[in-house]
Order: C-alpha cells, then sequence, then structure tokens
C-alpha cells in the first residue's frame, strides 16, 4: 500500500512538475496542434468543442491508437453498403460545408493578404521616408513597381495598333484624312491673326530627348497624330513611313518582308521625325552617313498651309535645310527613306585595344574600311577599350549564335566587358534586329543608374521581359528635385567631330566630365547645302562620342564644365546633338552651325511669324 500510494503520489507530482511520461504525451499533443498549418483541416478539428475529423478506435491493448473514420476494405476503397457516404464523412468528419468553404477561402487569400501586406508596408515606409525623398535615392522602387508594367502596357497598345492598320490598309487613307485636318488647324491659326508662334502638339514628355520644352506651354499646339508605315515600294527600294513611326516598329515592319533601312539607330523609341529634325547615327554610319543622308524626300505642312514634296531635285533648298530645324520650317508629315536588303545576322568580331593612342589608330583604320558593315567602339577608360565590325550575313556558325537581344541576356555594354577583362578577341553571330537595337534594354547604359541591380541574373530572368522602362515616362514622373539632380550630377550628350580629332576629344571628355563608358560611332559627312557639313569642300570621316552617365570629375559644375566642352567642340568644327542640353549663346550656336541656308528660307517662307528659331527651341533656357 505504502508503496503503492507512494507511487501515485509521485506520478502526481511529476506531472504536476511537467516531467514523466504522461506529462511528456500531454506535451507532445499540445506541440503537435501547435505545428498544424493555419487553415487545415486536422488543425480545425483540434480546436475546442470543434467536430472530431479522426474517431479513436479500440486497440487490443486499449489504446487511443486512431485511424481514420470509415476503416476496412469496403470503406477505405469507397465499396459497399454506404461507403462513398462514410468516406466523405471520414474526410471531413462533420464539418458544415459553410465552414469548410471558409477555410478553402481563407486558404485561397493568404497570397492576396501576402501581397497587400507588403504594399501597406511599402506606402508606410514611403510616408516615413518622404516620396520626395524615394523617388530620388530608391528610384528603382518606382520604376519597377509602376514604370515597367506601364511600359509594357505602352508597347502592347502601340504594337497591336500597328498591326490593324496595316491589316486593314487603312494608313494612306487616314494619313491623307489626317493631313488635312493638320492644314485646317495652321489656316485656323493664320485666321485668327497668327498671334503666337506654332509647335507640335506632342507632349513634350513623349519625346527622347533629355528636357521638356518649355514652349508648348505658350506656342499653338498643332495636333499631330501621325505614326503608321504608309507604303514599302520594293521596286524603288523606298519606304513611305509618317513622323512618330519609330525604329523599332519600322524594323519589326520590314525585316519579315528582307528588307531593312541602311542606318538604324539603336533605340526603340527614336522616330523618323526626331531622327530627321534633330539627327541619327548608328554604327553603319561610316557608309551611308547620318540619317538624313538615307532620306530621299520629305513632305511638309508649310506655315501657310499648304503641303510641299522636297527632295534633292525638288525643292532641293527646303530638302536640306530641314534636318537640323528642329520643326522651325514647317511641319513634317511623311519621309521616304532608302531600303537595303536584310540578312539574317550580323558577325561580329570584339577586339579589347589597351593604350589611348592605339585606340584611336585602330578605331580610324576599321573607320575607313568599307567592307566593315558596322564599327563601333566602347571606351572603359582613358586607356581601355573594345573596338567591335561587323559584316551582314545569312550563314552563322550554330555554335557562336548569341540572341543578345532575348530578355534573360545581359546588356550589351556588359557583355562587350566581358572580353576586355579577359583580354581576349572573340567572334560571334548576333540576329540583325538583335544587333539593330542592342542597346535598347540597358538604354546604353543609363539603365545601371536606376535599377542599380537591373544586370542581375536573378533580376533579368524574372523581371527583365518589362525592361527597359519608357523613357517618355521617366521623365513624366521625374520631379523638380530629380531634374536639378540630374543637371548637376549627370550628363547625356552626344559630341560629332572630325576622325583627326578623336585622340585630343577622348582626352577633352576626361578632363572635363571623366564619364565612362564612353561611345564611339563613325560616320560619314558629305559635303551638302544645310546647317551640318565639313568645313572644306569634300566629304570627312566623323566620329560620334557619346557621354551618358555620372561624371566622376572632381568639383563637376555642369554649365562651366559643358561650356568649356562646347568650346572644343566649335575649335575642331564639331556640332552637338540638339537633344542635350546646350549652354551656348545664340551668337556661339551660330558659329558652330551653318545658318545661310536656314534663315534664307525662312525669310522666303514667311516663317519668321510662325515658328521659333531653332535655336530657340533647344538652347538650355527653353527647356527644363
Amino acid at each position: 500500500m505504502g508503496a503503492g500510494g507512494g507511487g501515485g503520489g509521485s506520478k502526481r507530482r511529476a506531472q504536476r512538475s511537467g516531467r514523466g511520461p504522461a506529462a511528456a504525451a500531454m506535451r507532445d499533443e499540445r506541440g503537435s496542434r501547435r505545428a498544424q498549418p493555419i487553415g487545415s483541416l486536422s488543425a480545425w478539428s483540434d480546436l475546442p468543442g470543434a467536430p472530431s475529423l479522426v474517431a479513436p478506435l479500440p486497440s487490443p491493448h486499449g489504446g487511443g491508437r486512431r485511424r481514420p473514420m470509415g476503416g476496412g476494405r469496403a470503406g477505405r476503397r469507397g465499396r459497399g453498403p454506404g461507403g462513398e457516404g462514410r468516406e466523405r464523412r471520414a474526410r471531413y468528419g462533420g464539418v458544415p460545408a459553410a465552414v469548410r468553404e471558409r477555410v478553402r477561402a481563407a486558404a485561397a487569400m493568404s497570397p492576396v493578404w501576402s501581397l497587400g501586406a507588403g504594399l501597406l508596408l511599402l506606402l508606410l515606409w514611403v510616408r516615413h521616408r518622404g516620396l520626395e525623398a524615394v523617388l530620388v535615392h530608391h528610384r528603382w522602387v518606382f520604376v519597377c513597381l509602376f514604370l515597367l508594367p506601364l511600359s509594357i502596357l505602352f508597347d502592347v497598345y502601340y504594337q497591336l495598333r500597328a498591326w490593324a492598320v496595316w491589316r486593314l490598309h487603312s494608313a494612306p487613307r487616314q494619313h491623307a484624312q489626317r493631313v488635312r485636318h493638320i492644314q485646317a488647324q495652321v489656316r485656323e491659326w493664320k485666321n485668327e491673326g497668327s498671334k503666337r508662334y506654332m509647335c507640335t502638339g506632342r507632349p513634350g514628355w513623349l519625346t527622347v530627348s533629355l528636357r521638356v520644352g518649355k514652349y508648348k506651354k505658350i506656342h499653338k499646339n498643332i495636333m499631330i497624330n501621325l505614326m503608321d508605315v504608309l507604303e514599302v515600294d520594293s521596286e524603288r527600294q523606298v519606304v513611305r513611313v509618317e513622323p512618330l513611326v519609330t525604329m523599332g516598329q519600322l524594323t519589326a515592319h520590314l525585316n519579315p518582308m528582307g528588307w531593312t533601312i541602311p542606318v538604324v539607330p539603336e533605340l526603340d523609341d527614336l522616330t523618323v521625325g526626331g531622327l530627321i529634325m534633330g539627327t541619327g547615327i548608328e554604327s553603319s554610319s561610316h557608309i551611308y552617313g547620318l540619317f538624313q543622308h538615307t532620306c530621299v524626300a520629305y513632305e511638309l505642312v508649310l506655315a501657310d498651309g499648304s503641303l510641299v514634296r522636297c527632295s534633292p531635285t525638288e525643292n532641293s533648298d527646303l530638302f536640306y535645310a530641314v534636318p537640323w530645324s528642329c520643326g522651325t520650317l514647317g511641319f513634317l508629315v511623311a519621309a521616304e527613306i532608302k531600303m537595303i536588303p536584310a540578312k539574317k545576322y550580323v558577325k561580329i568580331h570584339y577586339e579589347p585595344v589597351r593604350g589611348l593612342q592605339k585606340i584611336c589608330e585602330k578605331f580610324t583604320e576599321e573607320s575607313k574600311k568599307k567592307e566593315n558593315s558596322f564599327v563601333e567602339g566602347l571606351v572603359y577608360s582613358l586607356e581601355e577599350a573594345v573596338i567591335m565590325t561587323g559584316v551582314l550575313t545569312d550563314e552563322a556558325e550554330q555554335s557562336k549564335i548569341n540572341r543578345i537581344g532575348n530578355y534573360y541576356k545581359p546588356w550589351f555594354f556588359k557583355h562587350v566587358e566581358k572580353y576586355l577583362k579577359a583580354d581576349r578577341t572573340g567572334v560571334e553571330y548576333i540576329p540583325a534586329r538583335h544587333y539593330y537595337h542592342r542597346h535598347t534594354r540597358s538604354i546604353f547604359w543609363e539603365l545601371q543608374d536606376i535599377i542599380p541591380f537591373g544586370n542581375n541574373p536573378i533580376f533579368r530572368y524574372l523581371f527583365g521581359w518589362m525592361v527597359p522602362p519608357k523613357i517618355s515616362l521617366l521623365k513624366l514622373t521625374q520631379g523638380e528635385a530629380i531634374r536639378k539632380l540630374y543637371e548637376q550630377h549627370h550628363v547625356v550628350q552626344d559630341m560629332l567631330v572630325p576622325m583627326k580629332s578623336l585622340e585630343k576629344s577622348i582626352q577633352t571628355f576626361h578632363v572635363d566630365l571623366n564619364v565612362y563608358p564612353l561611345w564611339l560611332c563613325p560616320f560619314i559627312l558629305p559635303n551638302n547645302p544645310g546647317m551640318v557639313h565639313p568645313k572644306g569642300d569634300e566629304a570627312e570621316l566623323y566620329v560620334d562620342i557619346g557621354a551618358y552617365g555620372e561624371p566622376k570629375r572632381k568639383q563637376f559644375e555642369a554649365r562651366a564644365s559643358m561650356r568649356q566642352m562646347e568650346k572644343f567642340v566649335r575649335s575642331v568644327h564639331g556640332f552637338q546633338m540638339l537633344y542635350a542640353d546646350c549652354y551656348m549663346t545664340r551668337e556661339e550656336f551660330w558659329d558652330m552651325f551653318d545658318g545661310s541656308l536656314y534663315h534664307k528660307l525662312r525669310e522666303q517662307m514667311n516663317c519668321k511669324d510662325a515658328f521659333p528659331e531653332v535655336y530657340d527651341k533647344i538652347c538650355k533656357a527653353a527647356r527644363h
């Protein structure tokens, strides 16, 4: 008795103290209940007062071992009288249907709740840091969450629209109607007394230029909705297009037909009108010249509302004066561009070069070879570069094909840099359209400043298909703080200088800016009339030096540094692309550009009261 009584007391003490087998069993049971996933039916059955989903079955040893209800061969297999009902009851244990639906709904909604919680935390973080601080210092958050999806929607809409217009063959008929509407707007402006200058009604943020023109708010906006391919003439090898057709749209249209244009500027969103009224260049320009030199005719609505066509043999003065005029001689409504047969691939050769003198010598040598379909250079430091040459071909070694345009591929300039780091040459075959738009996904190398991890393999594989964000949307959402930050700490410039001044030019870029990589693109500049031509009487080989990024020069000051650069470019008889910030005075501007033909035509065609002078549209004071 004493022993038995002592054993019972020790058991009770063990249970109270949390020791012994019984206590351990209780702890295990409580732990198993806590371990059940939220929303699972087995967890429901363990809640107090809830119907049991499993029932204890008698055991030969009297234990509480559990087995599913409906046991037995017939019950388990659903056979025999009432087997199916027993199986259903065993599965749900009598849980009411409404409760089961709530549990399922909760499980289904858990990703939504997680997303909602994440967005709430993001909004709280934005509120804590301040929207302006986030947009300036963490802009990638806004770009990834909002601008990338919006950019995809923009692309899908415009691609579907272009496809539908071409399939329905409605572009030529609509074109004539839209041109008449433009003429009517100009005549209306004239009847109102010509009180204000005219300009295109396209919002400034939709352009690819770095800044938004202030003049849009005070000038008479003429709506020009011309964005279609009008005609592909295979016999003349000419494509006729409207001014808002983009390079991506045009190559997508022509390449399946076996055609392309001689000069395809790299970024998808560059428009024909912008490339004519401003300028455009590509690594094939050492053969064909600038984009304007591949055009054979323009159609414009003039200040009096008349429609004229100009070419080298018809209204030739106007034809040569239109390029670089930025829409100050008339409204461009159509252009005819040369076509050349397309091929499947570009066979590209990468060659690392070290030493500034050797870089310039090699680049100049390759640029003079007409057998090179393409020539391009990426300068990664004052003494390091990769020179690339390419040839169009229909044949390719399968093992060397690189579809660099695929969304999961490394950004092109990073891919090229691998050859420099490995100090080896290489040969690849890139599909032609991928090559034409090789710098699009990373906007050359600008995207690395917006999404610092954008070239990370994980990001490329998961989200690379949404890249790049639309430049127009980046401008639209660029607040005053970001604008000032970019103006003082960011450079986007293209300077066109004679090839013979390349070495001196790179040294000047290094001293005044110290921005890398630098983009080198050669082009032949014919001695045609107009604002841009060589100093001598013959065509001359030039090079475009593109600087995009944050200057590393100590004590960089945007205005002073750029004025120094502009002075140097004028001294070597070079030119500044007009999309970028221009700090020159009016006198300095017309010292750089030849305005003789331009001013003559503005006088003859009564443009002075209709359109501002080109300087007044592109100078720093005219943009913000």
